[in-house]
């Protein structure tokens, strides 16, 4: 058999899925970056204390396997035992846990057709059916569609990119829907200012809120993320992580984690700022002639009647800043930006004006 024949045999059993394509990363002075959700921001002064406080001889020994003490101190914060909350490396890291935890019936699982485009690359790569339900003409969830037999219900609420948020009915409608199957609420974005279901876990058992510090705590660089459920849902997901993924969160990690969620004034904070900002964008920008979806999140999602979204993508990148453009059905002529400084804003917003001058 010769090399070449052999080559090829081996590489038939080579992945080669589909693969998740984030926002881009590019090292390039003086680039403002609004394309990746990132919050604007430092983290709390309490983290650095904590990260320049810790002890490294400790790092010799594993890190808790559940994530406590963060897994504790959220519990106590947020109103519930310590068997209600599950912390994983980031969101991505619980949500993809949770598809395979949650979702094993042989029906199809229901997502909205225009969200976060990881949820249809975990079911196809843990082998998960999977419907997706149009938004309406306003890019709004509608409950109602939900109302059907499903293997499992996974909702972002705010929802990305749209930024829109749904409310308490809203949720509860989709829950009251769905008593035979779980159902995921993701919330990434929730603390700019959408509903969230937290509260709703000690009322349906079938209920699991994922959270991530990635955006309001400004820790996306440390990957940590957490989940709130009934016990049986947060056990399921730990038996899942043991058999799968045994690597738990480290413990700098958990230190900064701590502290973050214990800098509630800091956070409150930043997140009123980026509201303001948002919202004096928001304005500006209709002002020139843009639709500007309303926003529960730290960005906006806008389009223009009488230019390209990729044109103006392009546009801003060669300005030096950086917007999310989705050559997507549906959403192909909106630009996704990411809520930063005033004065990155103030720059954004100039150099969108000149783009209409010139």
């Amino acid at each position: 058999m010769s090399i070449e024949s052999s080559s090829c045999s081996w590489q038939e059993g080579l992945y080669d899925g589909e693969v998740y394509v984030s926002g881009e990363q590019p090292e390039i002075m003086g680039l403002i970056k609004l394309n990746s959700n990132e919050n604007p921001f430092p983290p709390a002064p309490e983290v650095l204390q904590a990260i320049v406080e810790f002890d490294a001889r400790a790092l010799r020994f594993y890190p808790k396997g559940d994530g406590s003490p963060l897994r504790k101190t959220l519990a106590d914060i947020y109103g519930f035992n310590d068997s209600n909350i599950f912390i994983g490396n980031g969101s991505d890291d619980v949500l993809a846990l949770a598809f395979k935890a949650c979702f094993g019936k042989n029906k199809p699982i229901l997502f909205p057709d225009i969200s976060y485009s990881f949820y249809p690359i975990w079911a196809k790569f843990f082998g998960i059916d999977f419907e997706t339900v149009p938004l309406d003409e306003s890019f709004r969830i509608v409950p109602e569609d939900y109302a059907k037999e499903n293997g499992g219900v996974v909702i972002a609420n705010p929802n990305a990119p749209t930024s829109i948020g749904e409310g308490r009915e809203f949720i509860e409608e989709i829950l009251k829907n769905n008593e035979d199957s779980v159902v995921i609420i993701d919330e990434a974005y929730a603390a700019f200012g959408g509903f969230s279901a937290g509260e709703l876990v000690h009322e349906y058992d079938n209920l699991l809120v994922v959270r991530s510090f990635s955006k309001s705590r400004s820790l996306a660089g440390l990957r940590l993320g957490y989940a709130i459920g009934s016990d049986l849902l947060i056990k399921t997901l730990i038996s899942v992580k043991d058999s799968f993924n045994s690597y738990p969160v480290d413990s700098i990690t958990i230190a900064a984690g701590m502290a973050a969620i214990e800098s509630e004034d800091y956070f409150r904070m930043s997140i009123a700022k980026i509201r303001e900002v948002r919202e004096k964008t928001a304005e500006q920008l209709k002002g020139l002639g843009f639709k500007v979806l309303p926003s529960s999140t730290n960005f906006i999602f806008i389009t223009h009647e009488r230019v390209e979204a990729k044109v103006l993508f392009n546009y801003l990148r060669m300005k030096n800043i950086l917007v999310r453009y989705f050559d997507k059905p549906r959403i192909d002529n909106y630009l996704r930006i990411t809520i930063g400084t005033s004065d990155e804003m103030e720059t954004l917003l100039e150099e969108t004006a000149n783009f209409f001058q010139s």
